[in-house]
This record gives structure tokens, C-alpha cells and sequence, in this order.
């Protein structure tokens, strides 16, 4: 298969070009006011598969007001703003914190054989990182003396396979952590000993949060699924692959639980063909009824979506004050 450039892929999917090839034609608009619905912040895995540089970006009033770029090899993968301004990420080689004029303040390189998926704030100083490889660890590290003040080896069903072992990790209020294995196929709460005290089937958990009423919310990747599940591992809430009428989960991947009560859901295009991407709704907020309020495809501003932080929810992100 040909790989089109960004400029050709759009051209490619002009409702006269899609006609003619046969493809489903959506012009329906979607719900919400666009890029002016949020302010957001703005990361995802494998733009342009990897062939151009990868950007973050926020965007303000409708408009892309800040952008910062790393290597098309790597990917973004976890981002969050903290309140002073600067972004720590998770860029697959390794992790980093960029301030708002793109100076690189702390900076952690993954070792030969690993990759980095989750880069969480833990208040001003410290990060929590999630490091796929052989062991596969959690790490907690102090960014300001960059000493590891802590790792527990997470088990995984592959050891040589460090790719597909984990995505999102997230300690929770009560000191635990809260593990989506992708490759288990289960969501499982470790306390601070490293001992399993919780666990969920979830096939292919991309994300799992823990939520303020106790519940946690669960992303099913590639198999296009979001959940809430109980304290007794029942599922009190979910949207499928095709419950939104118009709108396909495709690969799903963070989930954040909104102040509102609404979830936001970022649904990665990765796993369709490459000319299809542009027909992929990127950014979904969803009512507890399941009625969509805001729908984002917006290709000439994006690539694929796999993290976004609203810049207008309240609380203080490196608190773990959002749902995220």
C-alpha cells in the first residue's frame, strides 16, 4: 500500500474522491463547537506513521496556540500540563518536561530495550513512569535530584514482547496503583508492596482510572470499548464499538472522567488503513446517557488522538485532582 503525505491523504477524501472510491461519505457536522469547545492540550501516538515529526499541541480560543515537536521514531503517548505552565510527557524512548518557551527542564532516557508509555505528575518534584521492558517496572522518580526513590517490577505476559506489555499506569489517592496490562488482558491494583489487592477483566486495557465515587474507568483499545466498573469488578456503565449513532470506537485509548460528569474519550485511528484515517471521529465527549455533545475530526490540525488534558477543568493536575 502507497503512503500518501498528509496534503494527499486530505485530497484523497473529498466527499467527490470518496464517492468515486466507493467509501462512505459522512458530511454530516458533528456535534459541538469544534476547536472552540476547550481549551485542550493535544498528544497522540504514530502521526503520519511515524514518517514526519510527532506534535503536541495546545489549542486556545479555537486556535492552535502552542506547538512542540520530537522525532518521528518516537511517540507521545501521556501529557499533562502541571500548573506552572509546563508539560511533562511520555515520548516512547523516554520521558521528558518541556516548559511553555520549549526548554527542556528534566529529561529521563529509556534504557537499550525498554519503552516509556506513562509520564504522570506526582505533585511539582516527583514523576511516576511506567518502563515496558525486561523486567517490566513502575518508577517513581525525583525530577529535581533524578534519583529513583522507588521501582516495583509489574508482571507481564511477555517478557520479549515490550511493545504490547503496558500503556497507562496511575497512582490513586490511596497510594495505590492502578495498572490497565494490555497484554494480561486485566486491570489489576497493586498496594505500595507490589501485592495484587484488586483486579478486573478487561481485554487489551489501555487506560484504567480510578474515579472519585470508587469506580474505575477502563479503555479496551483496539476492541473499541469503554467501561466503568464497581469495587466487585461489574460494569455499571459502557459504551461500545458501535453504541454512538454516526460515530465508530476504533481503538480507544485515554478516557477521562469530566468534572461534568461527561467522559472524554480519545479514539485512535491507528489500527485503520492509513486513507481511512481522516473518516475517524479523533475526540469524543459522551453524557452519561450516552449522548455525544462535542465531536472532534479535525485531520488538518491532527493526527491520531491518544491523550488530551482540558485546560478548563478544575483542579490541580499534579494532584491527581482530575479523573485522568
Amino acid at each position: 500500500m502507497r503512503v500518501l503525505t498528509a496534503a494527499l491523504l486530505a485530497a484523497a477524501l473529498t466527499p467527490q474522491a470518496m464517492a468515486q472510491s466507493g467509501r462512505a461519505i459522512n458530511p454530516a457536522p458533528l456535534p459541538g463547537k469544534g476547536l472552540a469547545q476547550h481549551p485542550f492540550l493535544y498528544c497522540g501516538e504514530w502521526q503520519d506513521r511515524g514518517k514526519s515529526e510527532q506534535v503536541m499541541k495546545i489549542i486556545r480560543n479555537g486556535k492552535v496556540e502552542w506547538t512542540y515537536a520530537i522525532p518521528g521514531r518516537e511517540e507521545f503517548g501521556d501529557c499533562t500540563q502541571i500548573s506552572n505552565g509546563n508539560i511533562v510527557f511520555s515520548r516512547r524512548l523516554g520521558a521528558s518536561e518541556v516548559t511553555p518557551d520549549k526548554k527542556i527542564v528534566w529529561n529521563y532516557d529509556a534504557p537499550p530495550g525498554t519503552e516509556i508509555h506513562t509520564t504522570y505528575p506526582l505533585g511539582t518534584d516527583r514523576v511516576l513512569i511506567m518502563q515496558n521492558g525486561d523486567p517490566a517496572k513502575a518508577l517513581w522518580i525525583n525530577k529535581k535530584t533524578g534519583k529513583i526513590e522507588k521501582e516495583m517490577v509489574i508482571h507481564v505476559r511477555r517478557q520479549d514482547s515490550v511493545h504490547g506489555q503496558v500503556r497507562h499506569i496511575r497512582e490513586t489517592k490511596a497510594g495505590t496503583l492502578l495498572v490497565a496490562h494490555l497484554d494480561l488482558g486485566e486491570v489489576i491494583e497493586y498496594d505500595k508492596d507490589g501485592n495484587a489487592i484488586w483486579s478486573a477483566d478487561a481485554p487489551s486495557a489501555w487506560a484504567a482510572v480510578r474515579l472519585k465515587n470508587g469506580n474505575t474507568l477502563i479503555s479496551g483499545n483496539q476492541h473499541g470499548w469503554v467501561r466503568e466498573v464497581n469495587p466487585k469488578g461489574e460494569t455499571v456503565w459502557e459504551i461500545n464499538k458501535n453504541d454512538l449513532p454516526g460515530i465508530t470506537l476504533e481503538t480507544v485509548q485515554e478516557v477521562t472522567r469530566l468534572s461534568n460528569g461527561n467522559t472524554l474519550i480519545n479514539n485512535w485511528a491507528g489500527s485503520r488503513p492509513f486513507e481511512e484515517w481522516p473518516g475517524v471521529v479523533q475526540l469524543i465527549e459522551v453524557t452519561p446517557d450516552k449522548k455525544v455533545v462535542w465531536a472532534l475530526r479535525d485531520w488538518n490540525t491532527f493526527g491520531p488522538f491518544s491523550s488530551t488534558q482540558l485546560l478548563d477543568e478544575p483542579g490541580v493536575p499534579e494532584n491527581g485532582d482530575q479523573e485522568r
